[in-house]
């Protein structure tokens, strides 16, 4: 038994509007469901990934509008990583965002792949990392980025903890990744960054770790990261993997069904979220895949509230606002 890698980041927007016009318009991901926080229906949840969707490629936003800003620290996912295929897409990609005006570092070789990094307008620290084709992608034919030059999915995400030691014992001797090696800091060649990769390891698989103790804790906002989450391939190996954690003693939650995959949520000793999710059922359970994102979809036990659950969000639309390259 073993997790399949990374299944989605789920970050946090006070501009629905605005991300939305960044993630599909400039990054060229497509919006594969547009639905609400299961847990707060007040506020949406939007899901970006490939035409379909599929696990590994998705990156997620809870639209919180009245939460004040990110402030980074410990206890915190500080960047999260964009697989593209090599270096010649990283030139692509670096004359785009100039084109768009967004600040980024050139070309970084980082933990052993060339790298970009940038944030989006909310501050959420991203990456682009050259780091090969993906076989779950499914290019999504009407984005604005050229198919060859299209992002592929999830590449990575770096942590922040006071100490590592707990962190990486969670995931080595708990969630069965490997310690693969350990990479200066881009920003303070005096620390050291931890690479874990879980599965078939690789871009996709990657989970980074810096020990930072002289860093403030998180205070999760906009432009901040909520959770990151982890794939499992069906519902026998899902609940697995609730039993090797509580038998582990860290505090895991049931079998939640999102209907679109079912979730574990349980926090690391360094006090970030972690999700386990299935990789299915997916997100054409309830529409045409040629229409994903284009209503407000409500999983069953919410439907008959759709009226009062539509009222109480704001609409969203987003202005084609795409730079040439």
């Amino acid at each position: 038994m073993e997790l399949g890698g990374l299944h989605h980041v789920t970050a946090v927007t006070a501009n629905a509007p605005l991300n939305l016009d960044f993630y599909t318009n400039l990054l060229g991901l497509r919006l594969v469901k547009k639905t609400v926080n299961q847990d707060d229906v007040s506020a949406y949840h939007l899901f970006y990934g490939d035409e379909v969707g599929n696990p590994g490629t998705e990156l997620t936003f809870f639209d919180w509008d009245r939460i004040g800003p990110n402030r980074p620290g410990t206890g915190g996912i500080v960047q999260t990583g964009l697989r593209v295929t090599d270096e010649a897409a990283l030139d692509w990609w670096m004359r785009r965002l100039d084109a768009a005006g967004i600040a980024h570092g050139g070309i970084e070789q980082i933990a052993g792949y060339p790298t970009v990094r940038f944030a989006d307008p909310e501050g959420q620290q991203l990456a682009l990392v050259a780091g090969g084709e993906n076989p779950g992608f499914t290019p999504w034919r009407q984005s604005p980025v050229p198919a060859e030059h299209q992002i592929r999915g999830l590449n990575h995400v770096l942590l922040a903890v006071d100490r590592l030691g707990p962190t990486a014992r969670t995931l080595t001797d708990v969630l069965g990744f490997r310690h693969v090696g350990n990479d200066p800091s881009p920003d303070n060649s005096s620390l050291a960054i931890a690479i874990f990769e879980s599965g078939p390891g690789g871009p996709g698989t990657q989970v980074r770790v810096e020990e930072r103790p002289n860093m403030p804790p998180t205070e999760l906002g906009s432009g901040g990261v909520h959770h990151v989450a982890f794939r499992a391939p069906n519902d026998s190996e899902h609940r697995a993997w609730r039993d090797r954690v509580r038998a582990a003693g860290l505090g895991i939650t049931d079998v939640i069904d999102r209907y679109y995959f079912k979730s574990l949520y349980f926090r690391e000793p360094g006090r970030i979220l972690f999700e386990i999710a299935t990789d299915g059922p997916g997100f054409a359970t309830d529409e045409d895949v040629a229409h994903l994102g284009e209503r407000l979809a409500l999983p069953p036990f919410l439907e008959p509230h759709r009226a009062a659950i539509e009222a109480g969000l704001r609409p969203l639309r987003s202005p084609v606002t795409t730079p040439g390259a």
